[in-house]
C-alpha cells in the first residue's frame, strides 16, 4: 500500500498483482478481481492476471466472463517468455462451453487439453479431463462413448495418492455399472469407494489422535519440569545445610579432616561423571556409525537415482520416469523410517524418553497403527486380517508399544510380495502374558538369520536382503523396548513361506 503511492507504473503493476494473488489465495474473490483489473495492459505478466480472472469467473459460475478471459490468452505463442500451460487454458475453455451447453465446442477443447496433458504426463489434470469428457457424453446419453473415459480416469486414479480423486473415479464407475444393471461389479466399486472414504476419515482420526497425544505429552513434560524444579530447590537447600555442617565439622575436627573428606567426595563425583561420559561417548559412537554408514547409503542411493532421473528427463525418456519416481519415494520412505527409529533409539539410550506403563486395550492400539498402513497394503494388493481379541489388555507404555507394532508391520509390508497376506492376531494367553502375532507370507529368512536376530546383543546387525535398504536398528529398537516393557520376543520363519513375529506382553493385573 505504501509503494502504490509512487509514480513508477511498472512497480505499481507488480504491487497490484501481488495483492490480487494474495486475495485470490485467501478466496477473497471480489477484492482479487478489483486488484487484477487495476493492472495496466503493458504489464509483462498481464496474461497471468487474465488467467486468474478467468478461473475466478469459473468458480463463481460466470462462464461467459471466464470464456472471454481464456479466449484472450488462448493464442499466446509457445515460448519460454510465457510460463503458461496451454492444456490448462484449453481445459478451462472446454469447461465454460460445457456449462454453456455448447457441446461441440466443449468436446473440441476438452480433447485438445487431454492430448497436451498426455504429452506432459500430467496425471492429475488428465484424470479431470477424462472425467469431464465422460460427463459431456453422459449428459448426451452417449453411454458407449462416455464409459471408456470413466474407465481411463479410474485406471489413472489408482496411480496417484489423492484420496479425493480415487473416491470420485470409483464412485463414477459404480454409477456406470448400476446404470448398466451390472450390480455385482457396481457393488465392488461401491465397496472400494467406501474403503477410500474410510481411509480419508481414518487419516483425519489419526491426525486428531496425534494432536491429542501431542498435547498430553506437553502437559506431562511440563509436570516433569515442575518436579525437577522442586527437586533442584530441595537439593539447593540440602547443599546449604551440608555446607553449614561442613563448616561446623571443620571447626570441630580440624582442617586436615575437612580437606580429606572434600577430596574423597570430589573424587567420587569425578568418577561418576567419567562413567556417565563414557556411556554417552559409546552412544555417540553408535549414532555416528549409523549415520556415516546406513543413512549415507540411503542418501547416496537417492542421489544416484536422482541423477538417472535428470538424465532420463534430459533425453525425454518418459517411460522410465515413473519407475524412477516410485523408486525415489521408496528410498525416501526408508530413510525417514531410519531417522525415526534413530531418534527413538537415541532417546532410549540417553534415558530421555518419557516412559509410563499403564493398562492398554491391545485391539485399539493395533487398529490405530493399522490406519497408517492401509494405503501401502492396498497399493501392493496385500490382503490384511486383524483378529486381535477385544478382551486383551496389556500392561505397557503406549508410545513404545506403537513403535514396536509399527516397525514389525512396516517390515511385513516391505518383505511381502504382490497379492500376499498379512495377519495380526492373538494366541491364547497365559496367566502372565498376552501373545500378539504379526504374520506375513513374504520372503521369510534362514534359520541362521532368525537366531542372529534373537541374540541378546547391543550391536546392530545388517539385513540379509541387500535389495532392501535399511539397518538392524528397527529390530534393535524393538528388542530394547520389549525388554523395557518386561516382555518377550520370538520369531518363527521359513524361507519363501513367511514369517511370524510373536510378542509376549505382560497382562494388566493389580499393579496399582
Amino acid at each position: 500500500m505504501k509503494q502504490l503511492s509512487s509514480e513508477n507504473k511498472e512497480l505499481n503493476d507488480y504491487c497490484h498483482y501481488f495483492r490480487a494473488t494474495s486475495f485470490n489465495n485467501k478466496k477473497l474473490f471480489k477484492e482479487a478481481k478489483k486488484e487484477f483489473n487495476l493492472i495496466s495492459s503493458k504489464f509483462k505478466f498481464k496474461y497471468k492476471a487474465k488467467l486468474a480472472l478467468g478461473e475466478i469467473a469459473l468458480k463463481q459460475n460466470e462462464f461467459r466472463k471466464g470464456l472471454k478471459y481464456f479466449k484472450e490468452i488462448e493464442n499466446l505463442p509457445n515460448s519460454s517468455i510465457y510460463d503458461l500451460k496451454k492444456s490448462t487454458v484449453f481445459h478451462n475453455i472446454g469447461l465454460c462451453y460445457l456449462h454453456l451447453k455448447k457441446i461441440d465446442e466443449a468436446e473440441k477443447y476438452l480433447f485438445k487439453a487431454s492430448k497436451l496433458q498426455e504429452l506432459e504426463k500430467d496425471t492429475l489434470m488428465l484424470i479431470g479431463s477424462y472425467t469431464d469428457i465422460a460427463n459431456l457424453y453422459y449428459e448426451q446419453y452417449k453411454d458407449a462413448q462416455a464409459i471408456p473415459y470413466f474407465e481411463k480416469a479410474y485406471n489413472l486414479s489408482r496411480k496417484v495418492k489423492s484420496f479425493e480423486l480415487k473416491q470420485n473415479a470409483t464412485l463414477n464407475m459404480a454409477v456406470v455399472e448400476e446404470n448398466r444393471k451390472n450390480f455385482p461389479l457396481a457393488l465392488t466399486y461401491r465397496k472400494e469407494y467406501e474403503a477410500w472414504k474410510d481411509s480419508l476419515n481414518d487419516q483425519n482420526k489419526v491426525w486428531a489422535i496425534a494432536d491429542l497425544e501431542k498435547k498430553f505429552a506437553i502437559k506431562q513434560k511440563q509436570k516433569e519440569v515442575d518436579v525437577l524444579a522442586a527437586e533442584n530447590k530441595a537439593k539447593k537447600a540440602e547443599r546449604n545445610v551440608f555446607f553449614i555442617s561442613s563448616v561446623l565439622l571443620f571447626v570441630m575436627f580440624g582442617a586436615g579432616v575437612y580437606f580429606y573428606r572434600q577430596k574423597a567426595k570430589n573424587n567420587k563425583i569425578i568418577l561418576a561423571q567419567k562413567n556417565q561420559l563414557d556411556e554417552l561417548n559409546a552412544t555417540k559412537d553408535k549414532l555416528f556409525s549409523i549415520v556415516s554408514h546406513d543413512l549415507r547409503s540411503s542418501v547416496n542411493a537417492l542421489k544416484t537415482s536422482n541423477g538417472k532421473l535428470m538424465e532420463n528427463l534430459k533425453h525425454k525418456n518418459y517411460s522410465e520416469l515413473d519407475v524412477l519416481l516410485h523408486k525415489n519415494s521408496s528410498i525416501a520412505s526408508g530413510a525417514y523410517n531410519l531417522l525415526d527409529n534413530l531418534l527413538n533409539w537415541a532417546l532410549l539410550q540417553t534415558q530421555q524418553a518419557y516412559f509410563y506403563r499403564e493398562s492398554l486395550h491391545l485391539a485399539t492400539i493395533v487398529q490405530h497403527v493399522e490406519f497408517n498402513y492401509k494405503p501401502l497394503m492396498f497399493n501392493k494388493n496385500i490382503n490384511f486380517r486383524n483378529d486381535v481379541v477385544a478382551a486383551d489388555h496389556v500392561f505397557a507404555d503406549l508410545d513404545s508399544l506403537k513403535i514396536i507394532i509399527r516397525n514389525f508391520l512396516d517390515n511385513a509390508i516391505k518383505f511381502s510380495k504382490e497379492n500376499g497376506t498379512i495377519s495380526i492376531y492373538t494366541r491364547p494367553s497365559s496367566e502372565e502374558f498376552c501373545y500378539l502375532v504379526i504374520e506375513d507370507t513374504g520372503l521369510g529368512m534362514k534359520e541362521s538369520t532368525r537366531k542372529e536376530l534373537l541374540k541378546e546383543t547391543i550391536l546392530l546387525s545388517k539385513k540379509q536382503n541387500d535389495d532392501i535398504i535399511g539397518t538392524g536398528l528397527g529390530m534393535q529398537l524393538c528388542k530394547s523396548l520389549i525388554r523395557k516393557n518386561e516382555g518377550k520376543l520370538d520369531i518363527e520363519s521359513e524361507e519363501n513361506v513367511g514369517t511370524r513375529i510373536i510378542i509376549a506382553l505382560p497382562k494388566f493385573k493389580n499393579h496399582g
